[in-house]
């Protein structure tokens, strides 16, 4: 791997390496860039680093305390944030949809929240781009949405799966095998999945096909470095222009010179760097004149309904969510605005067990035996667009880190829409497991995915940067992550953030092929 001095002004440092960072790295150092990437976590090798054992595997998710609050206060780990070179694809369950093209354009075409500031069309030519580098498996003939081909042949859907198939069968809806980044068919050195259920976990056989196998290898043979175990504290400026990164690693605090800056720290990590770096000349956080940076934070509803069935399921068996239905997100007969999908569900058995101490208070006996039913469980889930609210949003706490960095306050609290659109889901979900043939039916409440906190639009008054993630106040500092989304859709969101990283990197390409004089708003 080739590695700059920080003396070396290098043409871009990217704060972080996932679904964001890590594309944008790839193709800006393949369109002859120097590139640094920064990630706070390792730089895992999966084959000699993974362990089958979900304890062992929490060291892949950002379990830093952060402060949460609100009247729904979000839960932190492995349901949304990752803390590694290839950032939560790491351990995401792989599920690979797209945005319904209406949402780009949600105000306009649906009456709800706000339009992105990109057209769908364009967006999806960057969905099939990252489609064909992560070798995406999904079904020859998607229900849903504009024709699609997805690279890889449909996995074989399990048992838990073929529940949600039945059950939508007799409701009448349609079903589809979940599109998977995770490969069905040999792809250069990753081999087909073999189906443990390790997913959530950490795939240690390399058929998961993650940020850290896809686009990280691209960027080291493209001269990018990775530089893995850095933590960056703040964005230096002078002059009106983003000079750099301070950042520690081998136990010191260093800086990296740079002519541009991509934050790409997700959407609580990329608002409370931009937060920490107020200076003189922006005491409010860089990039925050309009007074958006954090604010407009969202989650997606992640409600299930458990069920169990007379026959032996063994959910653990492949990929957790191996069949969907998106019916919600392409139906407006319905008392809520935006959609939501929902899946098939294969939890593993500690993951399942918390889930049932937190939501049900069992403990003991009662615990084991309920987990005594566990493969004859089956369940659905939902992913659900929340709404983008101001007053959810990331700040900086009084308390500090082991860096002696502030941390991070989140307040979150749902709207009447989301309750409604929860509701709404419980009670679908539920029909459609007893069409199944589940009984003694059990309801969960929780949260997943992390969108917004530094939205992107074509306002300075109403948006942190422009359609190609370039910060209104500051020419040369960019975000490219989850972060930019106005909206959240009903969908799992890594396919989303990797389609506008890649957009955005041929934007910035191509901004560069024409010299654009900078400017700066304000």
């Amino acid at each position: 791997m080739r590695q700059f001095p920080d003396r070396e002004e290098v043409d871009f440092a990217i704060v972080g390496a996932g679904c964001g960072g890590g594309v944008l790295a790839a193709k800006l150092a393949e369109a002859g860039f120097s590139v640094v990437a920064f990630d706070a976590g390792p730089f895992w090798r999966p084959l000699s680093d993974f362990a089958s054992d979900e304890r062992e595997q929490e060291k892949l998710y950002w379990l830093d305390p952060r402060i949460s609050g609100g009247d729904d206060p979000l839960e932190f780990g492995q349901n949304n944030s990752g803390r590694a070179v290839g950032g939560s694809s790491v351990h995401f369950q792989m599920v690979a949809l797209r945005f319904r093209p209406d949402w780009f354009a949600a105000r306009s075409r649906l009456g709800y929240a706000v339009d992105w500031p990109v057209d769908w069309r364009t967006m999806w030519r960057y969905y099939d781009e990252v489609e064909r580098a992560c070798a995406i498996s999904g079904p020859a003939n998607y229900p849903w949405g504009p024709k699609r081909r997805y690279p890889y042949r449909a996995h074989e859907v399990n048992a838990a799966g073929q529940v949600l198939a039945r059950g939508a069968e007799a409701m009448g809806v349609p079903w589809a095998p979940t599109p998977l980044a995770t490969v069905s068919a040999p792809r250069g050195k990753s081999p087909p999945c073999v189906y443990r259920g390790m997913c959530k976990i950490g795939c240690s056989t390399n058929a998961k096909q993650s940020v850290l196998i896809t686009y990280i290898p691209r960027a080291l043979d493209a001269g990018a470095e990775i530089r893995d175990s850095a933590m960056v504290g703040r964005i230096e400026t002078e002059n009106g222009r983003a000079t750099g990164v301070e950042y520690h690693r081998d136990g010191q605090w260093r800086f990296q010179r740079a002519r541009n800056v991509v934050c790409a720290g997700y959407s609580i990590e990329t608002p409370r760097l931009l937060l920490n770096s107020a200076n003189g000349a922006h005491p409010h956080g860089l990039a925050n004149s309009s007074g958006t940076v954090g604010r407009y934070l969202m989650a997606h509803l992640n409600d299930a309904v458990w069920g169990v069935m007379d026959e032996e399921i063994r959910w653990y068996k492949g990929p957790p969510s191996m069949a969907c239905c998106e019916h919600w997100n392409y139906t407006d007969d319905k008392d809520f605005d935006g959609g939501y999908s929902f899946m098939s569900q294969g939890p593993l058995p500690t993951d399942f067990a918390r889930t049932l101490v937190t939501n049900e208070g069992v403990f003991g006996h009662d615990l084991r035996r309920q987990m005594t039913l566990y493969n004859r469980m089956a369940g659905l889930k939902m992913v659900g667009e929340t709404m983008p609210q101001a007053s959810n949003r990331v700040t900086l706490a009084e308390e500090r880190d082991d860096f002696g960095l502030p941390r991070a306050r989140v307040a979150f609290s749902h709207c009447d829409n989301d309750r409604r659109m929860q509701r709404h889901a419980r009670d679908f979900m539920g029909r459609m497991l007893k069409a199944a043939g589940g009984r003694d039916l059990l309801e969960t409440g929780a949260t997943a995915h992390l969108m917004g906190g530094c939205r992107m639009g074509d306002d300075p008054e109403t948006s942190v940067t422009d359609s190609d993630g370039r910060t209104w106040d500051i020419p040369n500092l960019w975000i490219c992550d989850g972060s930019l989304m106005p909206t959240a859709g009903g969908v799992n969101p890594s396919m989303t953030i990797m389609a506008n990283a890649a957009r955005i990197a041929d934007r910035i390409g191509a901004l560069a092929a024409q010299h654009e004089p900078e400017r700066a708003h304000g």
